[in-house]
Formats: structure tokens, C-alpha cells, sequence
């Protein structure tokens, strides 16, 4: 890459906090967001525990002064990436700015409602409530809520998208098409995606245990992470102070199966070891890395055997942060690309929750606890989708 491209802001609202401090305080507590259906309208609510965040869709609206008709997907985004702006404090209209926002869920949470009265009576329901439903939609809309109309794009690669949305926000900058982008993802909890990985049998009915030997599923979740994304030239201009920048990134796919990741690994080995290649860096040089970690017997088994197959018996520092926040699919790599830059501006490490017997096959220890007062130079994040679209992508101390 032509010069660096600089991370100026960070934005997040998850399970586990609605701001920056909130967020860092759960990880230093130890306290997960998993807990029992408050809000969505479920037939699992009290079966499956979930990451949700805490406020109504009125509750949201009424913080971020908006009409409470949006969809939750554009709401938490709007709430994060706002976030992200007022911490990289730029103001955007005096530059080549865009937005990259990655979604699966999309506008499905009022399409879903819709529907119950339409089905009923074709002559039923609101309109407004369908019309965002499409996941570019909600990339509009915190668009326009930041006042962004250069450039605007959706990426949707499942649970791999936020960092493919990161990537690309980074190669426009880098190649002078732009001089800031911000960049992650948002999603909603749903009855969609909810029933959908219920009928996957992957959920665990328990608070999840990522990487535990005992691993029984994942948990789903919600939430937002936006990144600011800044050039040599903004950086300098404004005098900015910033912490880290992308140093390298990383996108394959190993074709695997339509949800499952090839045993071996192939796509999240290629990922890992093609990121480190642009970073111009060695496995040894990663001081902790993110996991994917959803916590399947799949997921955790592939994913650990390529970690295993690059590191050998000789980890560095890696953790799930999955069982703070549940998986929240789409938006999951631009809250954990947050949580890996939060590791940097903190020079600390987030623990694995529930984490007690490795994986017989791996051998692999995760961080079990907070800690901070480390020297953390280089992190990468993990985020693997369906489909086999595997992703990493490495944040370094400036």
C-alpha cells in the first residue's frame, strides 16, 4: 500500500456498552452481555440467550433525536458511527469522504412486523415498515444521517463483510480516491436470522464457550462498529494524534460448503498468512489475535487447526470475544476491528469467558482474563464467513 492509512476514530455499541468507556469496562469486569430475549418477539425468548442490546428501537431513536421508524440495523449503526466521527473529531465535509457499511440482516426487523398484520389482512400493515428493507438501505441512511454522498457502498460477505467493508475503505484511500472512509457494520437481532441458526442446530441454549473443548454453539447477537479511516495527508493536516493503522488485510475463500468451514482450515490459514504478508510482518511479531471463535464444533475446530498449522505450539495472546457479545454476524468484524484497536490504544488483551478445557485436538489456551500494562504492537482480527469468505486483517501501533 501507498503510504499508511490511519485509524482516527472508533465507534461501538454492542451487548456489553453503548460507548467506547462503557465497552472497555465490561472486558475489564468480565461481564458478558449474554442473557435471556428482552425485545425481540420470540417463541425462544426464554430458550435461547442472545446478545441484545438493552434499549427499544424508541429508546434508540429518541437518544440519536430521529424518528423511530428506521429500521434497528440503520439505528445502531447511525448510534456507532456517529461515535466514530466525534472520536476522530474531523469534520468530514471538508474532505473526500465515504461510507462502507457492511449488513446482512438489513431492514429485516420491520419487515418481519409488516408482515404479521399483512398476512392477516392484505389490507394491513405500513408501508414505511418494508421499504427499508433491502441492506443497502440502511447504508443510506447513516449516510445521510452523517451528511456523506461522495461515496456510499454496502458489502455483504455474512460474517466476514465488516472486515471485507474495512479492507476496501482502505484500498480507496490508499489508491487517492479518498481521503476518509468510515468503515464497519451493523446488525439487528431478527426472527429470521434467529430461526435460521436454530434450524442449523448451532445455537447453544447456554451462554457460549468459544474455544472450550465443551463448546456446544454460538449465541447470536447485535450491535454496531464503525472505524474512521484517514490518509497520511488528513492526518497530518489536522494534526491528528492517532494510535494505529491497518497494516495489512486479507480476503479468500475456501468453497468449502455452504456453512460449514473446510476442516483443515484453508481459507482461514490463507487469510492469516496473506495478511501478514502485507503487514511485512512474522506470525511471532502478532502480540494477540482476535478470534473468530463463534463457538461451534466447526468453527473453533477449523479455525484453531490453521491457527495451530501457522503458529505451531507457540500462540501468541488470542481470545473470543464472542461470549461478551454473542456473534453479531455482519457486524461482528467492524465491533471486533474496534475491540483490536481498543487492545492497541489500551495496550491490554480481552479475556475468553467460560473458557475451561482446551480442544483436545489444539491445545490451543486462550486469554482467560483482562490484562493490561503489556506492549501490544500488531493485532489481528478473525472473521469467517458462510460460504467459506474468510477474513483477516491486522491493526499495528503507529
Amino acid at each position: 500500500m501507498k503510504g499508511r492509512v490511519h485509524v482516527a476514530g472508533i465507534g461501538v455499541i454492542s451487548a456489553i456498552g453503548t460507548s467506547i468507556p462503557e465497552t472497555l469496562a465490561s472486558f475489564e469486569s468480565q461481564s458478558s452481555g449474554i442473557r435471556n430475549i428482552t425485545l425481540l418477539d420470540s417463541i425462544h425468548h426464554d430458550v435461547l440467550p442472545v446478545g441484545e442490546i438493552a434499549w427499544s428501537n424508541e429508546e434508540l431513536a429518541d437518544r440519536l433525536s430521529i424518528e423511530p421508524y428506521v429500521t434497528r440495523t440503520a439505528l445502531l449503526g447511525i448510534y456507532a458511527a456517529r461515535e466514530a466521527v466525534n472520536d476522530a473529531g474531523i469534520d468530514l465535509r471538508k474532505w473526500r469522504a465515504g461510507l462502507i457499511s457492511a449488513t446482512t440482516v438489513g431492514g429485516m426487523d420491520k419487515t418481519e412486523g409488516f408482515f404479521i398484520d399483512f398476512l392477516k389482512n392484505s389490507g394491513s400493515g405500513r408501508l414505511r415498515n418494508v421499504v427499508n428493507h433491502e441492506c443497502g438501505r440502511s447504508t443510506e441512511i447513516i449516510a445521510d444521517d452523517l451528511g456523506l454522498d461522495r461515496f456510499i457502498s454496502t458489502v455483504n460477505t455474512a460474517c466476514s463483510s465488516s472486515v471485507n467493508a474495512i479492507a476496501l475503505g482502505v484500498r480507496l484511500i490508499a489508491h487517492g480516491m479518498l481521503d476518509i472512509v468510515v468503515a464497519g457494520g451493523t446488525d439487528s437481532l431478527s426472527k429470521f436470522t434467529l430461526n435460521g441458526f436454530n434450524s442449523l442446530m448451532i445455537l447453544d441454549n447456554k451462554p457460549c464457550r468459544p474455544f472450550d473443548a465443551n463448546r456446544n454453539g454460538l449465541n447470536l447477537g447485535e450491535g454496531a462498529g464503525f472505524v474512521v479511516l484517514v490518509s497520511d495527508r488528513v492526518k497530518h493536516t489536522c494534526g491528528l494524534r492517532t494510535e494505529s493503522f491497518v497494516s495489512g488485510f486479507a480476503n479468500t475463500n475456501d468453497a468449502f460448503h455452504q456453512t460449514a468451514s473446510s476442516p483443515e482450515g484453508r481459507g482461514s490459514f490463507g487469510a492469516m498468512q496473506q495478511a501478514l504478508a502485507m503487514s511485512r510482518i512474522k506470525p511471532g511479531d502478532i502480540d494477540y489475535i482476535n478470534l473468530h471463535g463463534t463457538g461451534t464444533l466447526n468453527n473453533d475446530l477449523s479455525e484453531g487447526t490453521a491457527v495451530k498449522r501457522l503458529y505451531g505450539d507457540h500462540f501468541p495472546r488470542l481470545s473470543s470475544t464472542k461470549a461478551f457479545t454473542g456473534h453479531t454476524l455482519g457486524a461482528s468484524g467492524g465491533i471486533e476491528a474496534v475491540f483490536s484497536i481498543l487492545a492497541i490504544r489500551n495496550q491490554c488483551v480481552l479475556p475468553n469467558l467460560r473458557f475451561e478445557n482446551p480442544i483436545p485436538e489444539l491445545g490451543i489456551q486462550p486469554q482467560v482474563r483482562y490484562e493490561s500494562g503489556l506492549e501490544i504492537v500488531h493485532v489481528m482480527s478473525n472473521s469467517f464467513g458462510f460460504g467459506g469468505n474468510c477474513s483477516s486483517i491486522i491493526f499495528s501501533k503507529e
